[in-house]
C-alpha cells in the first residue's frame, strides 16, 4: 500500500545512480518499501540505464521482492523486499555498464542471507565512471574485509567500453554483525605497485609506455620508495574487446591503501594515460586522510551498518560521500558526524568522518 512506502528524492546532492544503489541495497536489508523518484535526475540521460535495472532486478531476485515501474528510462520505481536469500544471483547489464557498481548494490545485501551466496556479474569491468575491477579487487576489498565482510572475487573475463562481456563471480559468506573501522593513522608510504594492461588488438607497447609515465611521475614525489607496476597483455580468452588502463596502488605502513588509475580513451596518449593515473595517486596522498576520495563513499553503508563507533580520517569530504551519508542516516537511523581534523602535521585539509553504527542483525545466523 502506498502509505507504507518510504520516498526519496533521487534527483537531491549528487543526483545520480548512487542514490539508487544506497536506497535499495539498504531497504532491502531493513525491510523497507521504497519509492525513488527523479532517479539521476542530475544526469544528461536521467532515468534507469541498462546498469542500473539489472543492478535492481538483481536485488528484487535475491530478496524475492517486487519492484514497480523500474524500466530503460524510467525516473521514479517503488521497491518491496522479501526474505535475503543465499545461493546463486546473477545480474547481466549487457552492455559496458560497471560490474563494480553491481557489487555495490547487491553486497551488502547478501551480507544478511540466510546463507553462501555467489553473484555473477556480466558487463564492463574496467569502465569509466565506475571503479575498475582493479580498483575492487586492490583497495576496496582489503578494506572492506575489516568490517568482518568475506569476499572472494574471480574475474573470469574482462570487458570494455563499449562492448562489455566481462564476467566476474563474487562469492560472499554471510555476516552476524558488522564490525566497526578505525582508519586514522595514515603512517608512511611503505611500497608501491601496479598493474598496467592492453587486451584485444592495441600494442604491448602501450602498457610499457603507460607504466613508464606513471614511475617517472611518481619518482619525483617519491624517490626513495620501490616501485613495481605490473605490464600485461590481457590473454585473448580472458578479455573481450579491446581496452587499456592503468591502476597505481601505495600501501603504508599502517595497512592504508589509495590508488590512482586511469583508462585509456581514442586520442589520448599512453604517457598521457599513465600520467594521469599517478597524478591521482599523488592527489590522495597529499591530503593526510587515511582512505582515497573513491573510498569514501562506498565504506559509508558498512559504516551504518556495523555495531559501534567507526572513524574514518579523509580528504575533503566528496558529495558522493556527503550524498550516501544523507540517504543511509534517512534509512538506518545511523548517527554520522563530520568533523575538520586538527592535525597540524599535514599541508592540506583532511576531516574526520565519525558512525555510530546500527549494529544490524542477520536474523538468519
Amino acid at each position: 500500500m502506498s502509505q507504507d512506502y518510504v520516498e526519496f528524492d533521487g534527483g537531491i546532492m549528487e543526483g545520480g545512480g548512487q542514490i539508487l544503489r544506497v536506497c535499495t541495497s539498504l531497504s532491502c536489508i531493513f525491510g523497507a518499501s521504497i519509492k525513488v523518484k527523479n532517479i539521476r535526475a542530475g544526469r544528461s540521460t536521467p532515468g534507469l540505464r541498462p546498469q542500473h535495472l539489472s543492478g535492481l532486478e538483481m536485488v528484487r531476485d535475491l530478496c524475492q521482492g517486487h519492484l514497480d515501474g523500474a524500466e530503460i528510462g524510467s525516473t521514479e520505481m517503488a521497491f518491496t523486499p522479501g526474505k535475503i536469500k543465499g545461493g546463486n544471483h546473477v545480474a547481466d547489464t549487457r552492455t559496458a555498464g560497471s560490474v563494480c557498481l553491481l557489487m555495490q548494490v547487491s553486497v551488502p545485501c547478501v551480507l544478511f542471507a540466510s546463507s553462501p551466496s555467489v553473484l555473477i556479474l556480466k558487463g564492463g569491468t574496467n569502465a569509466e565512471m565506475a571503479p575498475q575491477i582493479d580498483y575492487t579487487l586492490m583497495v576496496f576489498q582489503p578494506i572492506v574485509e575489516r568490517f568482518g565482510v568475506k569476499l572472494d572475487c574471480d574475474v573470469k573475463m574482462r570487458g570494455y567500453y563499449p562492448k562489455g562481456g566481462g564476467e566476474v563471480v563474487v562469492k560472499v559468506s554471510p555476516a552476524k554483525q558488522l564490525s566497526p573501522i578505525n582508519l586514522m593513522d595514515k603512517g608512511s608510504i611503505t611500497k608501491i605497485y601496479g598493474r598496467a594492461f592492453v587486451a584485444g588488438v592495441l600494442p604491448f607497447k602501450m602498457a610499457k609506455e603507460m607504466a613508464g609515465a606513471a614511475e617517472r611521475r611518481i619518482r619525483k614525489d617519491f624517490s626513495g620508495v620501490h616501485i613495481n607496476i605490473q605490464v600485461l597483455q590481457e590473454p585473448r580468452d580472458q578479455a573481450f574487446g579491446n581496452g587499456n588502463g592503468i591502476i597505481v596502488v601505495a600501501e603504508t605502513s599502517t595497512g592504508c591503501i589509495f590508488a590512482g588509475s586511469s583508462l585509456g580513451k581514442r586520442g589520448v596518449t599512453a604517457d598521457k594515460v599513465g600520467t594521469d593515473a599517478a597524478e591521482m595517486l599523488l592527489r590522495n596522498l597529499k591530503h593526510g586522510g587515511c582512505v582515497d576520495e573513491y573510498l569514501q563513499d562506498q565504506l559509508i553503508i558498512f559504516m551504518a551498518l556495523a555495531n559501534g563507533v567507526s572513524k574514518v580520517r579523509t580528504g575533503p569530504v566528496t558529495l558522493h560521500t556527503e550524498t550516501a551519508i544523507h540517504f543511509a542516516q534517512q534509512i538506518t537511523k545511523a548517527k554520522f558526524n563530520i568533523s575538520k581534523s586538527e592535525d597540524q602535521g599535514c599541508s592540506e585539509e583532511n576531516f574526520i568522518i565519525e558512525c555510530q553504527g546500527v549494529g544490524m542483525t542477520n536474523p538468519y545466523l
